[in-house]
């Protein structure tokens, strides 16, 4: 098996060399990932100016560019031969409810799924890499229950999103599947003044959750489980199709009559 690992906090994070240690169990792994930190780099392609990439050491490339530039550049000719399965992180933070439209572990993961291979995005959800020996062992665990098991059961590439304590392995409560929660709206801008007098804005925080409910994200890493999320890339809101044809729909076309 050939797989191919990405990440958004940039190719020397320490997320990166510990899930490719632990990815080496199952078979050749290739690093194909961001030369800086692309943290809310969400899906962005780089159009407008060319990339490069550097051999930084034995099947490993550094891409002056997205996570989505690595994974595409990595499908489309970077490498001899097809990953059979992408893999993305480990993030230094979570990447839960509407974190994952903004996530670019998320959408390296999302861009092997486009490709048709199955991937996955792991998280912690506390940053600073405290256990991430014991994050990346459940990575793992996760990794070779799905492969064994898929083998029995060939379906269409999954997309999921894996978000852990930061907890050692003894102590993890267990894994969930789960449905992405809910955050409130970020918090405030912060406006300040650069050394040279001009106003400068920072984003303000990540709001706080809302909706935590039993069954989401939330609640599983708050309780101590690994959360694991199967995700989709159809954005239509199939309820509001029959609304938006009562809004706006026109049949009768614009000729003058």
């Amino acid at each position: 098996m050939h797989i191919l690992i990405s990440n958004d906090d940039g190719y020397s994070a320490p997320g990166i060399a510990a899930l490719a240690q632990e990815m080496r169990r199952f078979g050749r792994v290739t690093i194909v990932a961001p030369e800086h930190n692309q943290s809310g780099s969400s899906n962005a392609l780089t159009l407008n100016k060319p990339l490069t990439v550097t051999n930084a050491g034995p099947d490993v490339f550094v891409v002056s560019g997205t996570p989505s530039d690595c994974v595409h550049l990595a499908m489309t000719g970077l490498l001899d031969d097809r990953p059979d399965l992408v893999v993305s992180g480990v993030n230094c933070g979570a990447n839960m409810g509407d974190d994952t439209m903004y996530s670019g572990t998320v959408a390296a993961a999302i861009e092997g799924y486009i490709f048709g291979v199955d991937s996955f995005a792991f998280s912690q959800i506390d940053k600073g890499w405290a256990e991430l020996a014991s994050a990346a062992a459940m990575a793992g665990r996760i990794v070779e229950r799905f492969l064994s098991r898929r083998e029995k059961q060939p379906a269409e590439p999954m997309l999921l999103n894996v978000n852990m304590p930061n907890l050692p392995l003894h102590a993890m409560q267990g894994i969930r599947t789960t449905r992405l929660g809910r955050r409130h709206n970020a918090e405030r801008m912060i406006n300040e003044t650069n050394p040279r007098g001009m106003p400068i804005y920072w984003l303000g925080a990540a709001g706080k959750p809302r909706d935590a409910a039993e069954g989401t994200d939330f609640w599983a890493t708050q309780h101590g489980f690994v959360s694991v999320t199967p995700l989709q890339i159809d954005l239509t809101s199939h309820r509001q199709m029959q609304r938006a044809a009562e809004l706006v729909e026109d049949k009768t076309g614009f000729a003058e009559k």
